[in-house]
Order: structure tokens, then C-alpha cells, then sequence
């Protein structure tokens, strides 16, 4: 275990930790100079548009590209049949193994389809001209001859006998059966409880919507014979393995340079077939290529997020105690693997479906199911935000179904600090967490006392008011190795250099408050390079609300050795012994003396040393690999009230309270600003967001006019206090903060607004609770 935060280090220096420190690059943004892969032109760059299927099934019988070919201006279209003959490899899959240990299947994609098509939006072919209309022009007259097949868009109907097959080496649609669970020992506890409630929940698809689409630009260096790729991703150096090795080359021939990223919430993490088609022209034409998505084309071809359709359950023994956990069912990860991921509905159901509640047993039953639909990757939280809305759904249905009050409940079952270290029967073990604390604060902030006032005034102006508590706890992904670089420049800057990638959340500020605190270097002298795989040595990207502490961690181990290095070149220099020198703020001294030499002035002796003994470092430079730490668990309570107006189904959210727990902040305005993004996806997935599919495998929402976001007046002002304990398990005492609020938010706004139809009698709507959706319960009650 490491030691907590050095308490010293929590200062009220203006750029101290816990200081909420502007983010860097804003200025730049805010002037119109963010450089974003769209915004990029190289010299002499050709414009790729993607052939895409428009069926959602069928065999690919022929496709002709000759009329293309002659079109002005183009300049190669791309099939499946070029990129076999340049020995391509197909797009990476891997899901695990069955339950009963048997390998899953892998169904073997190539980046263009060849034989069948097996959703709306795979990518056929690419067509490349001198500029992006002529490729539109050019790629309208490409002729695909497709023989229709039956397609299935949802999971459970995918496990139907008969259902029709997706892929011949996965007999019943089925990717994995997953499961965990002792089931004996569950079902005895269901046997023994006095009460068992059950709910059968759906988990709606989400289109993901950065407001950057996805682009590329792929270029080919002839003198190296080295590929270039420029886009926005999550993370170049797992980027650029996943691209060698589709492409069949060593990573060293790969270059892969990310700018700034305009969101991704998991989406823009793995590599697309669009990037392996762009090299391949680049490298075949000796020009660089650009593709830029179209918002409309994004719709289809970006990994969607969510859809799952679950059976949970929860056994309670007759004073309300929890005994046991149960969810089954069904994810949906569409037609093929490389884009989708199987984790969300197995694994990290099972790490965050307890929450913060004492529950001995839990068991996960979950297929994985092939559809004809776009494939469904992470998408913020990724399995965290469900475990949670499941538990908090089942605790707030529970309590109405026995009687207790909600607030009980909880209390009754809360995990105590005193059981700290707690080992839950997901096997993970919870390091720190005052949990009741959490929620009496929450309660105090939201003022859940005075709520009567409040309904009563709603009921005046005709409206229904409902209150919800999404009482969550998220574990941040696993640990992994991530870059620790530190270098110092000769204009007197240093940078940090790590493998994680900002797409949005403004690393640059905390990532620099954690090395100033470290190493005394001036706030505005420090700067940040990530989006570079030949700068890095190792690098596990962003996501799963882990940055701070991988990256995080990385700068203090790295500083540590500047600090040694830097002792033994200042000893040479102040001709003192190793042992004497002290490092404080900055400054290497001698102690009980007034010796010293300041870090910048001893960088810069050492680069201009024209001889130094062999025991003496060249450089403080650092090029570290931090080895990562254990996953933390951020958690922590959202409260909100919704108004229904019972005559038109319309759902508002009229106060939303948030009390949490991200151990040491380093930088609390950016962790607010974190929640409040999390919330308002939470929010937008609850009320208005859900992708639609017809029988035929066709999009119905393949646009904003029919997938509805949630707009600036859908959410309210949002509270936002803390009750940090610093985590146990790494340096700086953080825990993650970048998807807890979609796991607060989906039970805390779905919890009130079942709250308020229970005036009716209604006991369960899924989400989203649209107008449409919500006046239809309310007829069908009456």
C-alpha cells in the first residue's frame, strides 16, 4: 500500500494541490487556436468518403467500383480485395472464455466487408479523390449487389432458437456466456428470505455524440518507410499497437499524433477500419489521406453504448438486511467485436453492482449477444453506471414493496467505516469509504426534511413532484503500466511526459500541480505532451476514471528520481556528500549550511558540464514506466427532485444535489466540472436519449431531429460538495472522478421519477422517461 498524500503538499499556494487552478489550455481554445485533426491540411492530402452498407443483412454478392475509378478527380477505391492483397490482418476481438472455460469465438472481421454485410453503416469500400465532394460524388456510384437477409437488432431475440445467425462460428448468435457467482449458495438465500424483489430492466443504447467527430489522416514517410497517423483517440501507444498490428508491421513503423480531442467517453478508444483503409492509401498513393465523419455517418459507424436487458433481484430477510444479489440477462455488443466490448454487462457489472451495501452473496448471469446492429463499446462509466442504477433501483423498489423507508434502507445495509478494509463479494476490496457520512450530507445539502413543503407547492401549480437517490460507488479500472516522463528543456520549461491523452478533461492543470508540488517548478514553466508514440515507453491511455492516478502516480515516482539524480549532481557541484543534501521546495542544499543550488540552475550546469565522474548523472531527465496502482472506489450520493405534469408526460428535473467522496481533489473545480458533465449524460440517458432500430436493422434515430440530447435547459444547477477521504492505495490519495456522475445520475433521476408516478401505482418505467413514455403509464394505469 502507499502512503497517503504528504499533508504538506496541501497548501494555499495559488497552483498547490487542492487548488482550483484554471485549465491551461483554455485560452487557447477559447481564441479559436485549438488544433483539432479536422482543422489539420498536409501538403498535397487527398479526401476519403466510406462506402457503407445500407442493409442491415445480407450476402455481398458483387461490388462495382468502375464507374468510380473513371470519375474526375479520384484517385483509388478501396475493397476488401486490396486490402487482402496487401496481407492485412483482420481487426483485433477478444471476449475471454465461457462460464464452462471453453474459448469464445472470434469471429474474424476484416476492415472492409467482403462476403456479407451484417449491419447499416459497415463499411464496403473507400473511394479517394482530390477532394472530399469529388470522393462524395465519386463513392455515389459505387454499385454493392446484396442479397437481403433476416436480421435481429435486439440481444434477447438474437438468443431466440432460430433466430437468424450473424456469424457460422457463433452457433446461437452467442459471443459469452458469462458467469459469476456461487449459485448454490445464492438460490439458498433466496430460499431463505422473507422478501425477494425483482425487476426487469433496460439499459437504453446511446448514440455517444462528442462534439468532435471522428477523423484521420494517414500519411507514408517513403524515406523511413515509416506510416504516420493523425487523429483523435483515447491513448497513442495502446493506438498504435492495435494498428500495427492489424497493418502486420513492428510498432517502430508506426507514428501515431493526436492533437486536441473534442470528446470520446470511450468511443474514439479503439481503432476503426476507416484508419487501416487511410494508411493503406497513403502508403499506396504516396500522398496523404483525410477522412473526416460526417455527424450523420457518425451515427452508424461510432460505437454506440449501453443496451442491455436484465433480470435483477434482491433477497432481504425480514428487517430489511440484504442477502443476497442476483442479475441475468442479456448485452448487447452488435455485429462484431473489435469496436464492441464485452465488460459492461459481465465483469464490471459484477466489480459495481453492491455499491455501498453489505451484500454477502451476488451472482451475474450475463450472454453477450451478435446483433445486426452498429457495435456497442464503452461508453462512459462502461458497466459502472448500470451495476448502480440496478442496485439503487432494486433498494428503492424494496423499500416501497416492505414498507421501510427509503433512507433506512439504506442506513440498515450501509458498509460501516469500521469494516474498512471491506472485501466485497465481487472479490474487490474497498481500501476507505464513510459512507453513511456521504449520505447525511446529502441529505442535509438537498434538504430532504423540508420536502413536503416543496410537493405541496408542485401540487398547486398541477404538477407531481418525485424524489430519487442514486447512493452510488464506481471501482476505477485496473492498474496498469503508464510513462512517467520528466524533461527539462533548454529555455528553462520542463515537461511532463505520460501516456494517458486528454480528450476533454484538462489534464494539463493537475497533471502540473502535482509536479509543482513535487519538484517546486514554477506552475507556468511546466507543459504536457501525450499525443505522441514515439515520445512514449509506455502508456495505458485514458479511461476508467483513472488518469490522476496512473499519471498522477507516474509524476511523483519520477520526480522522486530527479530528486536522487539530483542529489548526486548537486553533492559533485556544492562538493559535499550525498547524505548531506536536502531537497526542499525547489532548492538542493546542504544542510546546516546556507549551500545550495536551486533545480533549473543545476539542470543547467549539468548540460553544459563539459566532464563529470562516471557516478555522476549527464541529465535529471526522466524516462519512467510507474507500474499502476489498485483500482480506487470514488462513490457518493445525488439527489433529485422532478416535477411530471401528469397531462402531457413531460419530466423535469427541478433540483439536483451531489455530495461525493474522490478522496484528495487536485484540482477541485476541474473534478466538479468532471461530475457535471457525468450528470448531465446521466440525465440525457434517463429522460430524452435512445437509440430506436426498426425490424429491418434500420436506424430511426440517425440524426439530432429524431435522437434527442439533452439541451442546456433540461439541466438544472447542480450542487456539488465534498467529503474526500483519501484513498489508501496510491501516492496522491485520489480515487477518479470521470464517470461518477453518470452513476449517480441514472438512479437518482430514474428513482424520482418512479417516485412520482407511484401516485398512480406505477412501480417501474425503463429509461428514457420521454413524455411519450411517461403519459402512456399514466393511461395505462388509469
Amino acid at each position: 500500500m502507499n502512503a497517503p498524500i504528504d499533508p504538506s503538499l496541501l497548501t494555499d499556494e495559488k497552483f498547490a494541490i487542492g487548488q482550483p487552478v484554471s485549465r491551461k489550455e483554455d485560452p487557447v481554445l477559447l481564441r479559436g487556436e485549438g488544433r483539432y485533426t479536422d482543422d489539420l491540411s498536409r501538403p498535397g492530402q487527398l479526401h476519403a468518403v466510406m462506402v457503407r452498407s445500407r442493409l442491415a443483412h445480407g450476402d455481398l454478392r458483387a461490388i462495382d467500383v468502375a464507374a468510380a475509378r473513371e470519375m474526375p478527380g479520384v484517385r483509388a477505391v478501396i475493397t476488401a480485395a486490396e486490402l487482402d492483397a496487401a496481407g492485412f490482418r483482420t481487426m483485433p476481438a477478444s471476449a475471454g472464455k465461457h462460464r464452462d472455460g471453453t474459448p469464445t469465438p472470434r469471429p474474424p472481421q476484416r476492415p472492409l466487408a467482403a462476403d456479407r454485410v451484417r449491419y447499416v453503416g459497415e463499411p464496403i469500400a473507400m473511394v479517394v479523390a482530390e477532394t472530399s465532394q469529388l470522393a462524395k460524388d465519386a463513392a455515389e456510384t459505387v454499385f454493392t449487389d446484396i442479397d437481403p437477409l433476416p436480421g435481429v437488432t435486439t440481444a434477447a431475440a438474437a438468443a431466440e432458437p432460430g433466430a437468424p445467425l450473424l456469424h457460422a462460428d457463433a452457433p446461437g448468435n452467442l459471443c459469452l456466456d458469462f458467469h459469476f457467482g456461487d449459485s448454490e449458495k445464492v438460490a439458498a438465500a433466496f430460499g431463505r428470505a422473507a422478501h425477494v424483489t425483482r425487476l426487469s430492466i433496460r439499459n437504453n443504447r446511446i448514440v455517444v455524440c462528442p462534439m468532435e467527430p471522428r477523423s484521420a489522416i494517414g500519411e507514408y514517410e517513403a524515406d523511413t518507410d515509416r506510416l504516420v497517423l493523425r487523429l483523435g483517440c483515447q491513448g497513442v501507444f495502446g493506438q498504435r499497437a492495435l494498428l500495427s498490428g492489424i497493418l502486420g508491421v513492428s510498432k517502430e513503423k508506426l507514428q501515431v499524433l493526436t492533437g486536441n480531442v473534442g470528446g470520446s467517453f470511450g468511443m474514439k478508444a479503439s481503432a476503426y477500419p476507416e484508419y487501416v483503409c487511410l494508411l493503406h492509401a497513403a502508403r499506396t498513393l504516396r500522398r496523404p489521406v483525410k477522412w473526416t465523419d460526417e455527424r450523420s455517418e457518425s451515427f452508424l459507424s461510432d460505437s454506440h453504448g449501453r443496451d442491455h436487458e436484465m433480470t435483477a433481484e434482491l433477497a432481504l430477510a425480514a428487517d430489511g438486511e440484504f442477502l443476497a444479489l442476483r442479475v441475468t440477462g442479456y448485452g448487447n455488443l452488435g455485429a462484431w467485436l473489435s469496436n464492441a466490448t464485452t465488460i459492461p454487462p459481465t465483469l464490471n457489472t459484477v466489480k459495481n453492482i453492491i455499491g455501498v451495501y453489505a451484500t454477502p452473496l451476488i451472482e451475474v448471469a450475463s450472454k453477450c449477444m451478435f446483433t445486426n446492429t452498429t457495435p456497442v463499446g464503452a461508453y462512459r462509466g462502461a458497466g459502472r453506471p448500470e451495476g448502480n442504477y440496478y442496485m439503487e433501483r432494486l433498494v428503492e423498489t424494496a423499500a416501497r414493496e416492505i414498507g421501510i423507508d427509503q433512507v433506512a434502507l439504506r442506513r440498515r445495509n450501509h458498509i460501516q467505516p469500521r469494516q474498512m478494509p471491506y472485501r466485497a463479494p465481487s472479490g474487490m476490496v474497498y481500501d476507505c469509504g464513510e459512507f453513511p457520512a456521504v449520505m447525511d450530507k446529502a441529505l442535509r445539502a438537498a434538504d430532504w426534511d423540508g420536502y413536503a413543503a416543496r410537493q405541496g407547492d408542485s401540487r398547486t401549480r398541477g404538477k407531481i413532484r418525485g424524489r430519487g437517490i442514486g447512493h452510488y460507488l464506481e471501482v476505477t479500472a485496473d492498474a496498469g503500466n503508464e510513462m512517467g516522463g520528466i524533461r527539462f528543456e533548454a529555455d528553462g520549461s520542463v515537461t511532463i511526459i505520460t501516456g494517458t491523452l486528454d480528450y476533454g478533461q484538462g489534464h494539463a492543470s493537475p497533471f502540473a500541480q502535482v509536479l509543482s508540488a513535487q519538484l517546486g517548478v514554477p506552475f507556468e514553466k511546466i507543459k504536457l505532451l501525450q499525443g505522441n508514440s514515439d515520445e512514449l515507453v509506455a502508456g495505458g491511455g485514458t479511461g476508467g476514471s483513472r488518469s490522476i492516478m496512473q499519471s498522477g502516480g507516474a509524476i511523483v515516482e519520477a520526480s522522486d528520481i530527479v530528486i536522487q539524480r539530483g542529489k548526486q549532481a548537486a553533492a559533485h557541484f556544492l562538493e559535499a556528500a550525498v547524505a548531506d543534501v536536502e531537497f526542499t521546495r525547489g532548492r538542493f542544499s546542504v544542510a546546516g549550511t546556507d549551500l545550495g543550488i536551486n533545480l533549473n540552475d543545476l539542470v543547467d550546469q549539468l548540460r553544459h558540464a563539459e566532464q563529470l565522474p562516471a557516478d555522476i548523472p549527464r541529465t535529471l531527465d526522466v524516462s519512467h514506466i510507474f507500474k499502476g496502482v489498485p483500482s480506487a472506489f470514488p462513490n457518493g450520493c445525488h439527489i433529485a427532485e422532478i416535477e411530471l405534469d401528469p397531462d402531457t408526460g413531460v419530466v423535469e428535473v427541478v433540483s439536483y444535489t451531489t455530495v461525493n467522496d474522490f478522496g484528495v481533489l487536485v484540482n477541485p473545480m476541474l473534478v466538479e466540472g468532471q461530475a457535471h458533465g457525468g450528470i448531465a449524460q446521466g440525465i440525457g440517458q434517463a429522460l430524452t436519449e435512445s437509440v430506436v432500430y426498426d425490424d429491418d436493422g434500420q436506424l430511426m434515430t440517425g440524426s439530432y431531429m429524431d435522437y434527442a440530447l439533452p439541451r442546456a435547459n433540461d439541466i438544472p444547477g447542480l450542487g456539488f460538495q465534498s467529503h474526500p477521504v483519501p484513498a489508501r492505495s496510491n501516492p496522491l490519495g485520489v480515487k477518479g472522478c470521470g464517470e461518477a456522475g453518470c452513476a449517480g445520475s441514472l438512479p437518482a433521476v430514474m428513482n424520482a421519477v418512479v417516485d412520482a408516478l407511484s401516485a398512480f401505482g406505477i412501480t417501474h418505467i425503463d429509461m428514457p422517461a420521454t413524455p411519450l413514455r411517461v403519459w402512456q403509464a399514466i393511461q395505462a394505469a388509469r
